[in-house]
């Protein structure tokens, strides 16, 4: 799989009843997990006093990352994605010594 960085910025809809908001919230943090647990979703950070996410995420292409992967999250119709394609630094310190 490839690699991504996703920058996610949720806007919910102005009128929207607060309990659901609640319940999209749960269930987007229950989808997340599954993402996490079949490799898609690696890392997700906060900037400090922001309410935007950024994201390392994994996905055979672009497509899939959209369609598939982004795509089943709950609050996916009120988000935003700026999404960069990643691929191995030869300094990366971390690195195998493969490219992606």
């Amino acid at each position: 799989m490839r690699e991504f960085l996703v920058e996610l910025t949720t806007t919910v809809p102005e009128g929207t009843d607060p309990a659901e908001v609640d319940r999209i919230r749960a269930a987007e943090s229950v989808r997340a997990g599954e993402l996490a647990a079949g490799g898609h979703l690696v890392r997700l950070w906060r900037p400090v006093g922001e309410l935007r996410s950024i994201g390392l995420w994994r996905a055979d292409d672009e497509a899939e990352l959209r369609e598939k992967v982004l795509g089943t999250l709950p609050l996916w119709p009120w988000m935003t994605a700026a999404v960069t394609p990643l691929q191995s630094h030869p300094n990366d310190p971390g690195s195998t010594g493969t490219t992606a």
